[in-house]
């Protein structure tokens, strides 16, 4: 097989991208380790970024996000028993986010790849990539048991951290930036409709908790609890008795409570690689870094790093220039940054650490009451959660 771009992993990232080069006539073959049925139904993000609605929707991928998301103009913080808001639509002129979720974003993408005509291979195994240091680089894999081979110019590593793109890469390359917290989050799907219009984050004695939710009938909530945490000893009654508690509010707000349909731990870390490309192998996505879930930006940074790549792949073609593509790896990382560092100060301000004292309780109560109660603080922190600029 020949192709101009071979793109591994079908996330939000691979297929974006397939999607964005398709839009300006570049061809591209997107392989993946899992079926439909997998990549389609694997419950994970849920809030849109502006900046990633507005690229949808330029791309023609807006319909259903904007007729069956949740728009939300703010979100809550709760702690010391009471909720205080942050309007980011006010505050950002007019800028907001969008409950959609992830596997809600894949189908989409598939749908729009397939009926374009686009190939997206699934099920594959004994995926490698070769000569990425060269203009010929190649992927060799395996489909129904036959070996296979895409020959192609570039190759987009898009097939998330425990892929095989960016252990690919030579060792003395990559520099790693990597920290791992010391808690993790238990998260639930409950049937269950949401009590309140926008996301709850709270600020607890016990740990931090989050309401949040995926649609009108179904709620997404989540405990801090440790890594190692056994799950078969948390039930759903100690479950919503733990959230209720956390989220114990002066105004008797608290999350409707309904059947838990799924349950799961999810461990916290940060982790970027520098740079993200080597000779003609570009990573993006969750292949290049890691940001805990506090700030709701994972599939969002995959879709900003995609947009960058796709621009500058669409500027060789078309007029020949490679500066776009020599730029890629820090046009994005400046992005990624921020992000890590907007990620991580939501963490810290939001969770108990094992080593706290009461010096390090009382700074972060005292950061909660700054935040909600300075206008400058509040927008730096809605300008970050809606979305940063592209570049």
């Amino acid at each position: 097989m020949r192709t101009q771009v071979g793109i591994v992993g079908a996330g939000p990232a691979g297929l974006m991208l397939s999607h964005l080069l398709h839009q300006n006539g570049i061809h591209s073959i997107v392989i993946e380790a899992r079926d439909r049925d997998y990549i389609e139904s694997r419950v994970r993000a849920g809030v849109l970024e502006q900046t990633t609605v507005d690229l949808m929707t330029g791309a023609g991928l807006g319909e259903r996000v904007k007729r069956e998301g949740l728009l939300h103009h703010g979100i809550w913080l709760n702690f010391g028993g009471r909720r205080r808001h942050i309007p980011m639509t006010e505050l950002t002129g007019g800028r907001s986010i969008t409950v959609y979720a992830q596997h809600e974003v894949i189908k989409d993408l598939v749908q729009a790849r397939l009926d374009a005509g686009g190939q997206i291979l699934f099920d594959v195994a004994d995926t490698s990539i070769h000569r990425f240091d060269s203009a010929s680089p190649f992927i060799r894999f395996r489909k129904d048991g036959q070996p296979c081979e895409i020959a192609c110019d570039f190759i987009a590593g898009c097939d998330g951290f425990h892929g095989i793109c960016r252990p690919s890469v030579p060792e003395g390359v990559l520099t790693v930036y990597d920290r791992q917290y010391p808690f993790a989050w238990l998260g639930i799907l409950a049937e269950a409709p949401p009590s309140s219009e926008e996301l709850v984050y709270s600020y607890h004695e016990r740990g931090f908790a989050l309401f949040s939710m995926r649609s009108p009938q179904i709620t997404r909530l989540y405990l801090q609890c440790d890594p190692e945490e056994d799950l078969a000893q948390w039930s759903d009654e100690r479950i919503w008795q733990e959230l209720l508690l956390r989220h114990g509010s002066s105004d008797d707000w608290a999350p409707i409570e309904g059947p838990v349909l799924q349950k799961g731990i999810t461990g916290m870390r940060s982790f970027v690689v520098e740079p993200m490309q080597c000779g003609r192998l570009f990573l993006a996505g969750d292949a290049a870094h890691i940001v805990p879930p506090t700030g709701a930006k994972g599939l969002n940074l995959a879709v900003a790093d995609v947009a960058i790549l796709a621009r500058a792949i669409t500027e060789f073609y078309q007029y020949g220039r490679r500066d776009l593509l020599d730029r890629y790896s820090a046009t994005c990382l400046r992005r990624v940054w921020k992000v890590q560092r907007f990620s991580w100060w939501m963490t810290a301000m939001l969770h108990r650490f094992g080593a706290d004292n009461p010096f390090d309780q009382r700074r972060q109560l005292a950061e909660l009451d700054y935040v909600t109660s300075s206008t400058a603080a509040m927008t730096s922190l809605a300008e970050n959660y809606v979305g940063l600029p592209l570049d």
